[in-house]
């Protein structure tokens, strides 16, 4: 999986996880996987109340109303966007860089369910924020040697 619908399980996931473990996310990965179309943002988009009832139903992911409306709504945002910027990792790069603060207020008028934390880690994951990790630690070298969008300059392309 790549793409746009990578980066939609990276938010689902991030989303999911506000208030729990994220061991607790991480064992219930594949169920989730499955219980979104496999991440699918077109066919998440497209849920209607029977799959909202399904997934409030399902045990293998977590069962939170606004998590769950949060997932269908966002997809449908996602949609958008493609639609707009032919996708939504061009609708990131289009907003590349940006401070923290900046990057939250600009999630929050674009997505739902998306609070400060949700949002950092977002995009500290996907690359869009610099990590936790001083320059001296190995993790930082291997961080930047994958030249993450962080790393471009600090010019709007």
């Amino acid at each position: 999986m790549t793409g746009d619908d990578a980066l939609f399980e990276r938010l689902v996931l991030e989303i999911n996880q506000a208030g729990l473990s994220w061991l607790t996310i991480l064992k219930k990965r594949e169920g989730f996987r499955a219980a979104y179309s496999n991440f699918s943002v077109a066919a998440v988009a497209g849920y209607g109340e029977e799959d909202r009832a399904r997934l409030l139903a399902n045990p293998s992911i977590v069962r939170n109303r606004l998590k769950v409306d949060a997932a269908i709504e966002n997809a449908r945002r996602m949609l958008a966007l493609q639609a707009e910027h032919g996708s939504f990792a061009a609708w990131l790069d289009a907003h590349h860089p940006r401070n923290r603060d900046e990057w939250q207020k600009l999630f929050k008028k674009t997505f739902v369910f998306t609070g400060g934390e949700i949002v950092h880690e977002f995009l500290v994951s996907t690359g869009y924020l610099p990590g936790a990790h001083r320059e001296d630690c190995p993790v930082y070298a291997r961080a930047l040697a994958a030249g993450p969008p962080w790393t471009r300059g600090t010019e709007k392309s």
